[in-house]
């Protein structure tokens, strides 16, 4: 059963019914805090995929931005399954396990292969 997550978010999400506990849409994860988007950069864990996205920070001392990079852990579910190269959007939820603090939302766009 495809449930409202709460936010407008338009995912073509598979109407199939997953055991997922973990999943925003089939299972028991509300959604809170921020969202982001990022590219996934490894693939290789259980319903786990490491997304990654820069953001530019301003040095205050000498007025200049450099860029930096964070990596985050999110829960790939079998209802959005997405894969290694992919555009994703990520939303903040409880700890799911000791390094899993988010979940994979809606796939943006799929790998160039």
């Amino acid at each position: 059963m495809k449930k409202t997550i709460g936010y407008n978010i338009e995912s073509d999400v598979k109407a199939e019914a997953s055991n997922d506990k973990n999943c925003p849409y089939t299972g028991n994860v509300s959604i809170r805090g921020k969202m982001f988007e990022g590219t996934v950069v490894s693939a290789n864990m259980a319903k786990t995929v490491k997304v990654e996205w820069e953001t530019m920070v301003k040095n205050t001392k000498y007025s200049r931005y450099f860029k930096t990079r964070t990596r985050v852990a999110a829960h790939n579910s079998d209802a959005v399954s997405a894969k290694l190269g992919d555009k994703v959007l990520i939303a903040e939820c409880r700890p799911l396990s000791k390094t899993k603090k988010f979940v994979v939302i809606k796939v943006i766009s799929e790998a160039n292969e």
